[in-house]
C-alpha cells in the first residue's frame, strides 16, 4: 500500500515539474515577439535623400540645419526648395515630390492637412513678426507704418496669398491705413531684394529677413506689428519616399537644436 502511494506521489511531482517547464517555455516564447518588435522599431535607419519645401524666410536657418542634419546622420542628403508658402503648398497638393513642408503660417499648413498630404500632426517650431525696411540713410524719412501710405512712396509688400502679405493686410486693416504698393511680390525675399537693390523706398518684411540683410537696410519697427504674429509649422509628408529620415529632420527643426539656430536668426519661440 505504501509503495503504491509513493508511486502515485512520484507521478504527480513529475507532472508538476513538466507543467512548470512547459509554462516557462511558453512565457519565454510569448516575450520573443515584443522583444523583436522593439528591436525593429529602434533599428530604422536614418539615411538617403529628402527634399524639404520651406518658406523663403527660412532659407538661411534651414540651410544651416540641413548641414547639421547631414553631419549628424552620415549618408543623408537634404535638398531644399524655398519659395512663398502658398506656392509651395500648391505644388505639393499637385503632386510635386517632397518629403517635408515648412510653412510660414498655419493657414497654408492647414491647406496641406485638409488636402490629406501631411503625415501626422504638424509641429509649431517658430514665430515671426513684421518690420519695415528702407535703404541705408532712409531717404524718404519713414518713421511709422502710416508713413508708408504717403504719396510718392515706392512701397513693396508681399502678395496677399503669401503669409507675409496676409499679415501685412491684417495690420493695414487694424490700423485703418490704406497702402498703395507699387509691387506685390510672391515671397518675402523678393520684397527685401527690391529694397536692397534700390528699386523701392520701403518694404515690409519679417524681422528675421531684416536681420539677415545686415547693413544693406535700415529697420523701422512699428507697434502695430505686435498684433499679427505668424506661427511657423513643419510636417513630414504622407507620400514621402523616405519617411523615417523626413520625420527625423522635422524632429531636429522642432527640437532644442533647431530652436537655438532659429532664435539666433531672430525668430521667436512658437
Amino acid at each position: 500500500m505504501r509503495k503504491s502511494v509513493k508511486k502515485a506521489l512520484g507521478i504527480v511531482a513529475s507532472g508538476v515539474l513538466s507543467l512548470a517547464l512547459v509554462s516557462g517555455c511558453s512565457s519565454s516564447d510569448s516575450s520573443s515577439p515584443s522583444t523583436s518588435t522593439a528591436a525593429a522599431s529602434t533599428s530604422a535607419t536614418v539615411t538617403g535623400d529628402i527634399t524639404v519645401f520651406a518658406a523663403a524666410s527660412l532659407k538661411n536657418t534651414f540651410t544651416e540645419l540641413g548641414k547639421e542634419f547631414e553631419a549628424e546622420n552620415p549618408g543623408t542628403t537634404v535638398t531644399f526648395s524655398f519659395a512663398g508658402s502658398s506656392d509651395l503648398v500648391a505644388q505639393i497638393i499637385q503632386g510635386a515630390p517632397a518629403d517635408v513642408f515648412a510653412s510660414a503660417d498655419a493657414a497654408n499648413m492647414k491647406k496641406a492637412t485638409d488636402a490629406g498630404v501631411v503625415a501626422g500632426t504638424p509641429s509649431d517650431f517658430a514665430s515671426n513678426t513684421l518690420t519695415i525696411v528702407v535703404p541705408p540713410g532712409n531717404p524718404k524719412g519713414i518713421t511709422s507704418f502710416a508713413d508708408l501710405a504717403k504719396e510718392g512712396t515706392q512701397l513693396v509688400i508681399c502678395a496677399p496669398q503669401v503669409p507675409c502679405g496676409a499679415a501685412t493686410k491684417k495690420v493695414e486693416e487694424a490700423s485703418g491705413e490704406s497702402l498703395k504698393p507699387v509691387s506685390e511680390e510672391s515671397s518675402v525675399t523678393d520684397v527685401l531684394n527690391k529694397v536692397t537693390s534700390g528699386q523701392a523706398d520701403a518694404g515690409i518684411v519679417y524681422v528675421t529677413d531684416a536681420k539677415s540683410a545686415g547693413e544693406k537696410v535700415e529697420t523701422i519697427a512699428f507697434p502695430e506689428a505686435a498684433s499679427v504674429v505668424n506661427l511657423y509649422q513643419v510636417a513630414a509628408l504622407k507620400d514621402s519616399k523616405n519617411l523615417t529620415t523626413a520625420t527625423k529632420f522635422v524632429d531636429l527643426v522642432s527640437g532644442p537644436k533647431g530652436l537655438v539656430v532659429l532664435t539666433n536668426a531672430g525668430f521667436a519661440a512658437p
